[in-house]
């Protein structure tokens, strides 16, 4: 299967750069795979299209300010200019790392992004803020460009990096990030910090209508993924199958098993929220090879593309993702390829906006 079978042409002026004021004011497109149908709504019509007896899942992750800027040793480091927030041009000796996944607390170690990532090699001192400040040294090359990083010892860590941190924010978001973001890019009930991306299905919900769909009976269950490379990690590949993800840190938590496991065998639906939500789920499942799953923690890497046999997911709600994306992909796993794909087309002509601050799409 190729990649380029996953491609869509999008009107850049389709993205969204800013989310809306009103979280539950987004659009949703519904779409029927038994009718190969779709119809035109709104987030706030959300709960009406649940069962009374669904259960709805939850990713719980917090995005964290994960983007630092610095510089290397022996060099001066030079502010963000705020006259020209929407350029990500590098002055001399400015750095940029993004913190995507950390693999030990003491000390911190860290995977991360650079930029400019040719010059920072194995044994560079970076430098991130300033009293007190971080102060890190690269200490191993991966196999796509990112590096390991380890942190000089300081007092609290995470007070520091949300102190001097700037939120991840996708780079089709043509702007750098503003206060505002570190609540809107973030759903209402994060709980867990790790990510270094917003589970985005979940940025239309409010508190409003989380109580609107428990009124309606449904039971709701909660569940971590921590976003990092694995979900937004490019394609490099020509073929589909040649693609591997990067391992992302999950937690099921044994409430939320239970509540699977018997919805599964009375046969209710599992209506997930995202795409993360769908990849931890169905690795459960592979985990425990069968169609209940476990309690329990680990690391998925799940790539989910059309050929996929879903066990534990009937019912998906996601945003509109990338062209030849492996989240693309997965929508089309569930859905079917020309479905989606026709979808989407509709979307773009309708004017729908895209990704992460953009609508979304409820599949059943």
């Amino acid at each position: 299967m190729l990649v380029a079978e996953f491609h869509y042409d999008l009107p850049p002026d389709r993205i969204a750069q800013k989310p809306l004021a009103d979280r539950a004011s987004s659009r949703l497109l519904h779409l029927d795979r038994q009718t190969r149908t779709w119809s035109d709504r709104t987030f706030r019509e959300f709960p009406d299209l649940l069962r009374s007896d669904d259960l709805l899942v939850l990713n719980n992750t917090r995005v964290f300010p994960a983007r630092l800027y610095g510089h290397r040793s022996g060099q001066r480091a030079q502010p963000l200019s705020p006259h020209n927030p929407a350029s990500r041009e590098f002055l001399r000796g400015r750095i940029e790392v993004l913190l995507t996944r950390q693999l030990s607390a003491d000390p911190d170690e860290w995977e991360c992004l650079v930029r400019p990532g040719r010059k920072i090699g194995v044994g560079e001192k970076l430098n991130f803020g300033d009293a007190p400040a971080l102060a890190a040294e690269v200490v191993a090359r991966g196999s796509f460009g990112e590096r390991r990083i380890r942190f000089a010892p300081v007092r609290d860590f995470f007070a520091i990096v949300d102190r001097i941190g700037h939120m991840p924010l996708p780079p089709y978001i043509a702007r750098e990030d503003e206060p505002a973001d570190r609540d809107r890019y973030q759903t209402i009930y994060a709980q867990l910090r790790g990510s270094v991306a917003a589970p985005t299905a979940g940025l239309h919900f409010t508190p409003g209508i989380l109580e609107q769909i428990r009124r309606r009976g449904v039971e709701i269950a909660y569940l971590t993924l921590h976003v990092g490379l694995g979900t937004f990690q490019p394609v490099r590949v020509e073929r589909v199958e040649a693609h591997q993800l990067h391992r992302e840190w999950y937690e099921i938590p044994e409430e939320a098993v239970r509540a699977i496991n018997q919805a599964k065998q009375a046969g209710r639906r599992v209506v997930a929220v995202g795409t993360t939500t769908v990849r931890t789920l169905e690795h459960a499942a592979q985990q425990a090879a069968g169609e209940r799953i476990l309690a329990g923690k680990g690391e998925a890497d799940l790539f989910i593309y059309p050929g996929f046999r879903f066990r534990i997911v009937d019912v998906l709600l996601t945003n509109f993702h990338l062209p030849q994306s492996t989240l693309l992909m997965l929508v089309c796993a569930f859905a079917g390829k020309d479905l989606v794909l026709a979808a989407y087309q509709h979307a773009i002509a309708a004017a729908y906006r895209f990704y992460s601050y953009g609508d979304c799409m409820f599949i059943e």
